[in-house]
């Protein structure tokens, strides 16, 4: 029996999600949005482009809640979007009062759901989904570190004309400014980063990884970035459909991992068919603890704010 995978709110990143999920046959999907028949007619469209894209997942758009009922997954991407000079953090009260009731509905209609939260400022809104949910913590975690990651990967890809396949790489932190690229576990086919690239041109690259989301808004002056994070949460609902077990860097609650507690952060999960099914700790070194240290700083200073 084929899962259900619902994606609440089809602007960009939403509808993205819900055809890259659908063209991967990972299983039916359910788009949602408030706005009067637009995610009806963007769900159609996906259904129809079935034959030529030659997969058979159902899609269907909807402006109500009943059609996402019993999902096994449910995609949060629903939110307000940075416009240019805007910070994640500064999308707080709005987006709070977004998710809050979208958790709400969740919950109502698929108790027995996995939440993944796109949603900005990331690691503040899943710890709100967490809350407001009362789900288990493997069941509910944010995509973040996987798209700093590919961020990390595809420009160490463009500064030495290499193929992205062949870099590994880590990003650990909150997804914002703080987030803290781990040069030391990055490797290009195995060899270590050091081994292709000087100290200063590792550290450019850890800087632009840093602000890539702005770059992009910057760009776009409307909107913020949507392939790369689509990309992200399909690998994300992937790994969960096929028990993949794969390590990803996710937004995860921590209960004294990395010496953090009552947090989403950034960190290296085992993401499977339970969820969250393992938090990897990995060792650091004094000057990588203490940038872990201020990102989480960073984040509780946010998470503070929310008033449940």
């Amino acid at each position: 029996m084929r899962k259900k995978i619902t994606v609440i709110g089809a602007g960009h990143v939403g509808e993205i999600t819900a055809f890259k999920i659908a063209e991967k046959e990972l299983g039916d999907v359910v788009l949602l949005d408030v706005v009067e028949d637009m995610p009806i007619g963007k769900g159609l469209d996906m259904r129809e482009g079935g034959p030529v894209g030659q997969y058979d997942s159902a899609i269907m758009g909807t402006n109500s809640y009943e059609d996402t009922a019993n999902s096994d997954i449910v995609v949060i991407t629903a939110g307000k979007p940075r416009t240019p000079g805007m910070s994640r953090d500064e999308l707080l009260d709005a987006n709070v009062q977004i998710v809050k009731p979208v958790t709400e509905e969740v919950v109502k209609h698929s108790p027995n759901a996995m939440l993944l939260v796109v949603t900005n400022p990331l690691d503040a809104m899943a710890y709100l989904a967490y809350k407001v949910s009362g789900f288990p913590k493997n069941r509910v975690f944010g995509m973040a570190g996987i798209l700093d990651t590919t961020r990390f990967r595809a420009f160490i890809s463009m500064e030495l004309n290499v193929s992205v396949e062949n870099i590994q790489a880590l990003v650990l932190g909150g997804h914002g400014d703080t987030m803290v690229p781990i040069a030391r576990y990055t490797t290009v086919a195995g060899i270590p980063l050091t081994h292709f690239l000087g100290q200063d041109k590792i550290d450019a690259i850890v800087e632009r990884t840093r602000k890539g989301g702005g770059e992009i808004v910057k760009y776009l002056k409307t909107g913020s970035a949507y392939y790369a994070p689509s990309l992200a949460v399909a690998e994300m609902v992937e790994s969960i459909v096929k028990d993949k077990k794969k390590i990803l860097p996710c937004a995860a609650y921590l209960e004294g991992e990395y010496g953090i507690k009552d947090l989403y952060f950034g960190v290296p999960i085992k993401l499977g068919a339970g969820g969250v099914e393992e938090i990897i700790e990995i060792d650091l070194t004094d000057e990588e603890k203490e940038m872990l240290k201020s990102s989480e700083t960073a984040v509780r200073t946010v998470v503070d704010l929310i008033k449940l």
